[in-house]
Parts: C-alpha cells; structure tokens; sequence
C-alpha cells in the first residue's frame, strides 16, 4: 500500500506512465519475430539463417537513432519524437505484409530500426534522469509486457488464421495508433516536474561531457560489452526457442508458442518484482544474482532430460534475466561516474542493439551449420562471460569523485 500510495503522489506519474506505454509498443514487435520466423522465411522461401539479414538492416536504423537520440532529444523533444517513431515503425510493419520480396521486407527493416532506437534510447535517458532504479525496473517490465502480448498474439495469428502477416497488420495498426495518442498528449512532455518545495537536483543530462572524453574511458567500454552480450543472449532465446522446439526437439507448435509466451511472461514478472526489491538488494547483487541463475537454466536447457524440462528453463532464464538490462542502465553512473553517465546510456543503448543483431545472427549462422541444438549451449558461454565481465568492473571500485 505504501509503494501505491507513493506512485499516486509522485509529481511526475503522467509522464511515467506514458513512458511504460511507449515500452510496450517497443515490446510488441520482438514478441512477433521469433514466433513468426518459420512461417515468414517459408513464404519467401530464405534459408534459416537468413534472419541475418533483416536483423543487421533492422539494427543499422536502431543504432543510427540510439546513437542520435540526445540531439534528437534536443531538437524535438520527448512526445514528437515518439509520435514519429510510433508512426515509422507502424508504417514499416505494415509494409512488411504487403511486399512481395525478402529484400523489401528486409528494407523496410531499416525503417522499424529508426523508430525503434529513438525511443529505447530516449526514455532509458529520460527516466535515469528523472526516477529512480524502481521506476527503470518497471520501465522494462513494460516492454516484457508488450514482447509476452506479441508472441502470443503471433501464435494465435499462426494458428488461427494460418498467417504471419494478420499479427504484423495488429501490432502495425495499434504502432498507428499510439502515434496518434502521443500527439495528442504533446503538451504532457513539455513538463518538468520536481518534488514541490525542491531545489531540482543536478541530473545526468545537465552534464555536458565530450564524447571524446567519454570514450577514453576504459569502464565505458567494458559496460558497451556488458550490454552487447547481454542482449545477445536475451534475444537470441527469444528468437530461437520457438525454432529450437519445434524443429529440433519435436514440440508441437502450439505448445511452443506458449512456451515462448512463458519466457517473455516471466520476463515481465520478474522485473515486475524487481522494481519493488530493487533499491533493497542493491544493483550488484541483483545483476550477478540473475546471471548465475540464468546460467543453471541454460544448463538445464542443454540438459533437456525431459520435454517439461523446456519450460521450467525457459521459464528461468525469462524470469532470471528480466532485472539484469534495467540494472544496468541504472548502474551506469556508479560503472563509469555521473559526468559520463548520459553519454554511455546513450551509447549503451546503441552496443545492445548492435548485440541484438550480432549475436542471433552468429547463433544462427552455427544453428544451421550444425544444429538448433547448439542454441543452449551458446546461451551457456554467454552468461558464463557475463558473470566474468561484471566481476571485473567491480573489481576496483570507482572512488567517489570519479563518480561525481
């Protein structure tokens, strides 16, 4: 009652929420691809790890936009950049039904990057500039919202009406939709609210650090790999457990689209919890914590003793991994120090992107020159390097005023 009643109270509460409704339209669409991938490489008959390919394209617009986003910030603001955004991803998956080619589709990918980057980018700055790590848990629960919805929304395009398209045509139409409502509620964001009776406290964008500077920063580099694995493994699960039970391990597909459905749902659970244990825990218990956990359901992933055993890892991992990405977006000031917090969120955003299209497209690469069921086991070197990567940036703690 008390974590209500302080979210009623919160000054800033119309914006937060707009911010968790703009992450759930970022979700939708990384729910569909995954479900609906061996169905769309069938009707334009591309070989498995062509995926590839719309990945990269998708990822070239993403870190073009993320890369950009605080002058695109600057210049627009938060509302009109998320209008546009809203309104290019919604045009590009329509687009995505109406081509009659791969390229096409694989082109307009180009376009679903731009607005997908703009927005990841500039509400993970936003909200570490205005709330705290709570609220950045919550953030992403939003997006595991969107992704759960999107994947059972493909499953039951797929099933129910034999056709990938029908799910890309509802997520394309509500991406319309939501464009409108940000236009809508433009004068929202024009707002800058501060606890009344509050000197506004200095924030990560009121600092103005040379990217050169930044970039000199040995911590800022470790934490782009942090973030480029991590999301490597996130999505690579994503993308080819659906792949990996049906084709590989004989699951029915209706089945696996649910389990698919289980990883985002516990996804979206478990940062769920964590926006409320969060400050408790302390960031580096709760990203190392998760990690571990995700390696021991990878292992039982590879395992595999038992079909039911699919879900209970699947579940795990969705369920361990869920704190580890808005932790460490909250964390980034404390990893490399507040003067160079904005830039690396900035720039972070843009290595888990790169991630996204990097370490899929690799899995797949070996999927198809050995087996799906090499998946588990990528997944397993991926956290195993994780845990070892976040020990080392802990191992000299930044003093404090390298933090300020």
């Amino acid at each position: 009652m008390k974590v209500i009643r302080k979210i009623k109270n919160y000054p800033g509460m119309s914006l937060i929420i707009l911010a968790y409704i703009a992450f759930i339209a970022l979700g939708m669409p990384d729910g569909l691809l995954g479900v609906a991938w061996p169905s769309i490489r069938g009707s334009f008959a591309v070989p498995l790890d062509a995926l590839g390919s719309l990945l990269v394209f998708s990822i070239a617009g993403y870190l073009t936009s993320s890369f950009l986003s605080g002058r695109l910030l600057g210049l627009m603001g938060v509302g009109r950049l998320l209008a546009l955004s809203c309104a290019m991803t919604g045009t590009a998956f329509l687009g995505y039904t109406l081509v009659p080619s791969w390229w096409m589709m694989v082109s307009l990918g180009v376009m679903a990057g731009l607005g997908a980057g703009a927005i990841d980018a500039g509400l993970n700055t936003f909200v570490a500039a205005h709330f705290n790590e709570g609220f950045m848990q919550w953030l992403h629960a939003s997006y595991g919202i969107g992704v759960t919805f999107g994947a059972l929304l493909m499953t039951g395009a797929i099933n129910g009406f034999q056709s990938w398209r029908i799910g890309y045509i509802t997520v394309g139409s509500m991406q319309l939709l939501l464009a409108m409502c940000f236009v809508l509620t433009l004068p929202m964001w024009n707002r800058n609210d501060h606890a009344p009776g509050t000197e506004r406290p200095k924030r990560l964008t009121d600092y103005r650090t040379p990217y050169s500077e930044t970039l000199k920063q040995p911590r800022v580099w470790l934490s782009l790999l942090l973030f480029l694995l991590y999301t490597g493994a996130e999505v690579t699960l994503g993308v080819w457990a659906y792949s990996l039970l049906t084709e590989s391990r004989n699951v029915d597909p209706k089945t696996a689209g649910l389990l698919v459905g289980s990883y985002w749902a516990m996804f979206t659970i478990g940062r769920v919890i964590a926006g409320v244990y969060a400050k408790r825990i302390g960031v580096d218990r709760l990203v190392l914590g998760s990690l571990v956990a995700a390696l021991i359901g990878s292992c039982l992933l590879w395992w595999n003793p038992a079909t039911a055993a699919n879900l209970v890892a699947v579940g795990v991992i969705g369920f361990a991994i869920a704190p580890v990405f808005p932790g460490l977006v909250s964390g980034t000031s404390q990893r490399v120090g507040r003067r160079f917090g904005a830039n690396t969120i900035g720039m972070q955003m843009a290595a888990a992107g790169l991630g996204t299209a990097l370490i899929p497209s690799l899995v797949g690469v070996l999927a198809d020159q050995f087996s799906l069921e090499v998946i588990p086991v990528c997944l397993m070197a991926l956290f195993a390097i994780l845990i070892g990567l976040y020990g080392l940036n802990k191992v000299k703690p930044l003093k404090e005023a390298d933090i300020q």
